[in-house]
Parts: structure tokens; sequence; C-alpha cells
């Protein structure tokens, strides 16, 4: 009993020990400035954030520290609420800057050159089915689940390097349509970040995909390709995300409805895959061709590459490449680094109380929260063995 408090007690010191060390090396409280999250006088913002990001660790609630009395800060709770709600801070802003910060001081050092970088487009169902009176809040449906839930998807772009993942910054998308929101959002000022963030909430994914991919190239981070599912593939997409100099890799929907140009005519995934003599044996891939993808009169080549669905043998999925001169290996290989973010939306939702441990009614505040547990994850990503790896060789 006593090897065990005596454990627990070490623990307890480590964890502030290993938090202290990453908020000065990153600079915690600058990005938090460059963000807008500063305050003239009283506290200081980053000793109201640096709480906030503790919570996870203590194992119990803000209510809970209060109560028993234990962790208690030396500040109110209005305090985290205002800094919550907080209008002028831009969250997207404050987490690519300090993903950015990350992958230039611990991570690009020891990564070769060769090895490639990519960034990952992915949406995660952001439960609050108890919350009627939620700002923004709306009845989106959850691709996973095949059913309809309250709350908000939020959409998230990630970084990977197929070593480490990070979250470089996100939106909690509520609905373009108005039937489907719940309640609308409040009176902003136009002029503050809280405004902006709302008018992405309503937006297409397609859309607000683009602005936080120009965040990520104005912040610099290295990456040469972006990856997405089916659910973003289409020749719209495509065009847009070349247009700011990346190219695509992503999975492509067998529809009749969308229309590639091969040898000067429009045809169908499904279409050219019948035209076509297949691979025998065991390849990883059962055919590639190149094709034009046509939008608004402009085209721009690509590679297709039919592959094998290993769940179903007889069916197979289409991943297309805007890179033509990317081996179809290199293409799969890459293309598998996606699941990376799958990972990270389960450690968030089962271990760093993603949505769980916010019960605001402010769409400022349960941004704010989401911003939080990136950050969580991100040192985590640094802590975890292997980090602190030899310079990679290939």
């Amino acid at each position: 009993m006593n090897n065990s408090i005596t454990q627990a007690n070490q623990n307890d010191k480590q964890i502030p020990k290993s938090v202290k060390r990453f908020f000065t090396r990153f600079h915690i409280s600058s990005a938090l400035k460059a963000a807008n999250a500063y305050k003239k006088k009283g506290i200081p913002a980053v000793e109201v954030f640096q709480y906030l990001f503790l919570l996870v660790f203590s194992n119990r609630s803000m209510y809970m520290s209060l109560i028993t009395g234990r962790d208690t800060p030396d500040f109110a709770k209005d305090t985290v609420y205002r800094f919550m709600k907080m209008v002028q801070i831009n969250w997207i802003r404050f987490t690519t800057l300090l993903a950015s910060r990350i992958i230039r001081g611990a991570i690009a050092p020891l990564d070769s050159e060769k090895r490639t970088k990519v960034l990952i487009i992915d949406d995660y169902m952001f439960e609050r089915n108890r919350s009627k009176k939620v700002e923004l809040l709306a009845k989106a449906y959850d691709h996973a689940k095949h059913r309809y839930r309250f709350g908000f998807r939020m959409l998230t772009l990630g970084w990977s390097d197929g070593s480490t993942f990070l979250p470089v910054n996100s939106v909690l998308l509520s609905s373009e349509k108005k039937k489907n929101r719940v309640n609308e959002a409040m009176d902003t000022d136009k002029r503050t970040a809280g405004y902006r963030r709302r008018m992405f909430s309503t937006q297409k994914g397609t859309q607000v995909m683009l602005e936080l991919l120009k965040a990520a190239k104005k912040a610099a981070i290295p990456a040469s390709y972006v990856l997405f599912d089916s659910w973003f593939s289409s020749p719209s997409t495509l065009h847009a995300v070349k247009s700011i100099s990346y190219d695509v890799i992503g999975m492509v929907k067998k529809t009749p409805k969308m229309f590639f140009r091969y040898q000067g005519e429009d045809m169908s995934l499904i279409t050219i895959y019948k035209k076509n003599k297949k691979r025998r044996g065991r390849s990883r891939y059962l055919l590639s061709v190149l094709v034009d993808v046509i939008k608004d009169g402009e085209s721009i080549p690509a590679k297709v590459v039919y592959v094998r669905n290993r769940n179903k043998r007889k069916e197979y999925l289409c991943l297309i490449c805007t890179d033509t001169s990317l081996d179809e290996s290199e293409i799969i290989r890459n293309y598998g680094k996606r699941w990376d973010i799958e990972v990270f939306f389960k450690v968030c939702k089962s271990y760093l109380n993603l949505s769980r441990e916010c019960n605001s009614l402010s769409y400022d505040a349960i941004t704010a929260h989401t911003a939080v547990v990136f950050t969580r994850y991100m040192m985590l990503s640094l802590e975890k063995p292997g980090i602190e790896r030899q310079p990679f060789a290939g």
C-alpha cells in the first residue's frame, strides 16, 4: 500500500514537470498571445490555459476540484468561464502555430527529407445529445453509426510523417441548412475571431477545409500531399486543393454520376475499370490509369489506382492522386497514413475527455475546449516512447 501511495505521488509530481517542460520549450504563452489570448491585468491567460490543460491528468472535473478543495487554482471559476468565452481568441491560429513549432523544433530535425509528410482531413461527430440550448447546435448525420445525432461535425486537419501525428486545427461545423440547426448563433462583433468561426460553422465542409489548409500553408507546415476519404473527393475539391499548391491522394466513390476524362471521353470510374485488363496474381493493385479531372473547362492530370478491397475480395476501391509521377505502391502506402487521424479521434474521445469535459452552452467555450484537447494530444505525441528517435534514414 505504501509503495502504491509513493508511486502515485511520484506520478503527480512528474506530470507537472512534463507539462512545464512542454509549455516552456514551445512557448505556449507567446502562441496564446499571437492568437489574441492575453489579458491586460489580472491572472495571465497562460495560467488559466494550463489549469484547463491539467484537468484530465488530475482525473477530476473543475467542479469536483472546487468541492473537494484539491488542486484548486488561485482564481475563481468565473475567470475560467470568461477565458473560454473570449470571442477575440483565434483558436485556429493558436493550434496551427503550436503544431508548426513542434514540427520544426522537435520532429523535423530527426526526420529525413525523403520521408513523405502529409496533411489529413477528416471529420468526427462531436455529440451533445442531451443538450437543447447549445449555441449553433445542429442535427448532424453520423457516418460511423448511420444515424442522426445532435451536436457538431468536428472538421479536423492533421499532420503526419508516418510516425508521429499532430492535430493542426479544426472547426466545429453546425449545418449549412437552417432547418437542421436547433439554435442560431448569438450576435457577435463582426471584427472578432468569434464571428468568423461562427461563419465557418454554417458553411460547407469542403469550403471550410480550404480555409484550414490555407492556415497550415501560411504557418509553413511541411507537407506534400493532402489525404481525405471519399466524402471530400470531387473534381471541384481536387481543383481547389491543387490551387493551394498541394497534391491530393484520396479515395473516390464508385458512382456513375462522377466523370473523368479518359482517352478523350468522359467516363465514370466504373466504366474505365470495365474497359481495361486487370493485373493478375497478388499484385498490390488491380489497375492504374491516367485521367484528366475537368472542372469549369480547366483540366488537371491525375492517376487512378484500383485496389482490391481486403474486406470484400470481389470488390475494389479507387484511389486518385494528382501527382502522376508518384508510383502506385507509394500512393497506396501514403494513403495508409490517413488511419492516423482515426486513432487520434479515438484517443481524444476515450482518454482526453473530448466533449465530456465541457458542458458550456457557448460556441466559443466549446471551441476553446477542443483546442485544449488538441494541445494535450500534441504533448502526449512528444512524450510517447520513440519520439526521441535517431534521424530517419529512408
